[in-house]
């Protein structure tokens, strides 16, 4: 998706007509067509007005058009939180996929550049290569007794992922993409435009959708068409909320309505904001087509460092161990001309002791 999911709004899905009114017989009829005189005659030239402009009867002069400015940025703002629920959940599973397929490639890097640092500090024998050396395997290493102190909770790795589905309500397997497809979408977007808690006009009906929508956006996030499929299907058989009485003016209601909607929609842009901070929203932002593909370009990309590092250890061995070779064939030659130097020493000094003993004799 793009990053920026205001810009990714589909077009709204066109509100069903309103059913005619039905006469006795059951058919509609003339008591569902109410003309302009017929209004004057029930209620005055406000009603001739409200029935020549298209107001539903009983409803405040002048209010159509605000009406419909309503249910327009009722319907813009649910095509938005559409587009950040879906980018959401594609960071959500991104991140996810990133540290099952990835997360061993990074401990491969980090175990060969503690590696080459041990090497190159064995051959230079630098105090501050030394040092760069141990800092660098101790990152790699486990942390001590941390599983023993969380109670097998916690390890060195962080919550294994049953804890962590445990505490989060996700399965214990990741996803198996990124983007969910597009059957799910589908079902998704249609879901969300019929059960959206932002259609409800009493609290107890917000409270149900809102429940209703928290399992939505878990068999989204989980790519299950077939579980939004019976969730669409449960939401049309299910109960319908009933148009509450109005306790003061339409106008003053339709008003706060536009109020708070637009008070939603700044939230939802710093959601937006925030995530398109992210390290992940980042990394999506590169590849908003196809953000599997991207997954897979950085694992190609972490392959070739990984070759990279392996070919600069086996380098750094080679020298060191040629190094030490040298080192060692130098000693030998060195004792062998120190075992020379001495064995001369050895017969210089018997032939100066033969001759003392032979003057001596002379004498």
């Amino acid at each position: 998706m793009k990053a920026n999911p205001e810009a990714e709004a589909e077009e709204p899905e066109q509100p069903p007509e309103r059913p005619e009114q039905l006469d006795e017989s059951g058919e509609p009829g003339q008591a569902g067509r109410k003309g302009p005189a017929d209004a004057e005659a029930a209620g005055g030239p406000e009603a001739t007005e409200a029935v020549e402009s298209g107001a539903a009867p009983g409803a405040e002069p002048g209010t159509d058009r605000l009406e419909q400015a309503v249910k327009a940025a009722e319907t813009a703002l649910i095509e938005f939180e559409i587009a950040v629920e879906t980018f959401r959940v594609e960071i959500e599973n991104f991140s996810r996929l990133h540290h099952q397929r990835l997360g061993p490639m990074y401990a491969r890097l980090d175990e060969l550049d503690a590696s080459i640092l041990e090497v190159t500090a064995a051959i230079s024998g630098d105090p501050e290569d030394l040092r760069k050396a141990q800092e660098a395997r101790a990152a790699v290493l486990p942390m001590p007794r941390v599983e023993e102190l969380f109670h097998g909770w916690i390890d060195s790795e962080g919550l294994p992922p049953e804890a962590t589905a445990m505490l989060t309500g996700q399965n214990v397997q990741p996803p198996s993409r990124v983007r969910p497809s597009e059957e799910a979408r589908r079902a998704y977007r249609e879901l969300v435009r019929k059960a959206h808690p932002d259609l409800a006009q009493e609290d107890a009906e917000r409270q149900r959708r809102e429940e209703f929508l928290v399992r939505v956006n878990k068999a989204y996030a989980e790519g299950d068409a077939d579980a939004l499929h019976d969730l669409l299907e449960e939401w049309t058989n299910g109960p319908r909320e009933q148009e509450p009485e109005p306790q003061v003016p339409q106008s003053e209601l339709l008003y706060a309505r536009l109020e708070w909607l637009a008070e939603r929609k700044e939230v939802l842009v710093a959601m937006v904001e925030e995530m398109e901070k992210s390290a992940i929203g980042a990394m999506l932002r590169m590849a908003p087509d196809d953000p599997d593909a991207l997954l897979e370009e950085i694992a190609e990309q972490l392959l070739e460092q990984v070759a990279e590092r392996e070919r600069e250890l086996a380098r750094l061995i080679q020298v060191r161990d040629s190094g030490a070779a040298e080192g060692t064939q130098g000693a030998a030659v060195d004792a062998d001309a120190v075992a020379g130097t001495d064995a001369a020493d050895a017969t210089g000094g018997t032939g100066a002791r033969s001759a003392a003993e032979a003057g001596s004799e002379d004498v």
